[in-house]
């Protein structure tokens, strides 16, 4: 209990509440603008959060991050567009909800379980922090350069379908990471003799360009739309208490998305998914998802905005960022030498506490926030895509200007959001370049680390933790590689079949 009033001590000062209040007020206006989405802002605003306290920077980040599904829901739901890319699922009840004339009943239900699952999930993650502090401490460089390959295989298993073009992306990542001064030896690794190549390939540089830069250039160069969208009348408050008749099917997702959270890789779309398969099954009218079911509007909210809180579990526990976003704000720790790992639950436990009232305290603003807000959200829909890109574009290169005051970082940029607007137009994902870079850094310093002290390589599986990590690594491995082969013969099969 001492520890948690340390920790409300350090959150409940002015900058961090303004930054707070600024990162949650601001997530819900970038979540409810088509096209733009939490990656895209925290991109932009990592530059700045260098500058700020550590908890600042983190609970700026933290708001946005938390509360963008929160604003994604409203376009989803009111012009069948999602704000963001998981309140896809969102549209698919949500929006015929609204045709049939119940706009304010499918907006109240998105927001009352996007609070109710968010709040499960932080819960869970308090009540989780006595474990993670006594089982952290267990992971050594060799637990951690396991739990960190484990992390690059689930990305990779993630995007199923596109596994071998997901491996390559994030081999790609490890190969960026590995440009410049290597750590130990300080010898050149594939910089050609080249100066600005010395200190390696920036993260924060190649994140603008992979996600600021190519969305931009990508709004910039889409015919310019300002979709409409009909204001809301009636209590959103009321409608909103209508979630406690499905509080069953929040829960489920709720867990779902504590569950998917916690693991590397996987995130909100795996969550929701589960969260909208498992309440189809349970449900007493299966045939009403797809067509406007509050069931299936309420599984797939509560679970993707229960995945930000989980997210931090790897994290702040091993060092290890689950998704992009968490990738990008693991760049404020190491900023600030605040090294998350095992060593950060016992020497700054307040500091962890800290964060998690931050999550908690996020969302009872963004939900006041949207309770006032939703008609002022819906003028915000409708700014001109094409100003968005150019506006998007102009912070992007300030900010890239502003790290190190380089022109060559703002043309390396440059050249990433190209690479990053072929990437989408081929609908090949970013997300494995961001986290081989930063996952690939991890495994060289820990895999270095702990080679000094085996005599084998059998000796990385003479400790529990790693034996048990070896042997998930395994078990997935093979489960994925037969899975991708059968999913190959079906495909044979199907166009080898004389209806063809």
């Amino acid at each position: 209990m001492e520890t948690i009033f340390q920790a409300a001590e350090l959150l409940f000062n002015w900058p961090v509440l303004v930054a707070l209040l600024i990162g949650s007020v601001g997530g819900v206006v970038i979540g409810a603008i088509p096209g733009v989405g939490p990656a895209v802002a925290i991109a932009i605003l990592l530059p700045a959060t260098f500058a700020l306290e550590p908890l600042v920077g983190l609970t700026l980040l933290l708001g946005i991050y938390g509360s963008s599904m929160y604003g994604g829901s409203l376009p989803a739901i009111l012009i069948n567009t999602p704000g963001t890319a998981v309140n896809a699922l969102t549209t698919y009840d949500g929006y015929p909800m609204t045709r049939r004339g119940e706009a304010l009943r499918a907006l109240g239900l998105a927001y009352g379980a996007s609070f109710f699952g968010a709040v499960l999930s932080i819960l869970i993650l308090i009540l989780l922090s006595p474990v993670l502090a006594t089982v952290a401490p267990m992971f050594g460089s060799r637990e951690i350069f396991l739990a960190a390959l484990l992390g690059i295989i689930l990305v990779i298993i993630a995007h199923r379908g596109q596994m071998a073009a997901a491996g390559m992306l994030a081999g790609l990542g490890i190969l960026l990471q590995s440009v410049g001064m290597e750590p130990v030896n300080y010898t050149m690794r594939y910089t050609f003799g080249l100066d600005w190549l010395t200190s390696g390939l920036d993260l924060i540089v190649v994140v603008l360009g992979l996600f600021a830069l190519s969305q931009a250039f990508q709004l910039i160069v889409e015919p310019d739309g300002a979709p409409d969208a009909q204001p809301v009348a009636g209590s959103l408050f009321r409608a909103m208490r209508e979630i406690w008749t499905y509080r069953r099917t929040a829960a489920t997702g709720g867990g779902f998305g504590v569950l998917m959270g916690v693991i590397p890789g996987v995130g909100e779309f795996t969550a929701q998914f589960l969260s909208y398969t498992a309440a189809r099954k349970r449900s007493r009218t299966p045939d009403m998802f797809g067509r406007g079911s509050p069931e299936g509007l309420v599984a797939s909210e509560s679970a993707n905005n229960a995945v930000p809180a989980a997210a931090m579990i790897p994290l702040l526990a091993l060092g290890i960022p689950g998704e992009a976003l968490t990738a990008m704000m693991l760049s404020v720790f190491y900023v600030h030498n605040v090294v998350p790992g095992p060593g950060l639950f016992q020497n700054q436990l307040d500091f962890v506490y800290a964060l998690y009232l931050a999550l908690l305290l996020l969302n009872v603003i963004v939900i006041l926030w949207v309770l006032v807000s939703s008609n002022l959200l819906i003028r915000i829909i409708r700014i001109p895509t094409r100003f968005l890109g150019v506006a998007i574009l102009v912070l992007s290169f300030v900010g890239v200007y502003s790290l190190r005051n380089s022109a060559v970082d703002c043309m390396i940029a440059a050249g990433f959001g190209v690479f990053g607007l072929i990437l989408k137009r081929l609908n090949l994902p970013t997300v494995p370049i961001i986290l081989g870079m930063v996952l690939g850094g991890i495994m060289e310093v820990k895999l270095r680390a702990s080679m000094g002290r085996l005599d084998s390589v059998v000796d990385f599986v003479n400790r529990p933790i790693a034996a048990l990590l070896v042997f998930v690594i395994v078990v997935i491995t093979v489960q994925s590689i037969r899975t991708a082969i059968r999913d190959l013969r079906d495909r044979h099969d199907s166009s080898n079949s004389p209806n063809q």
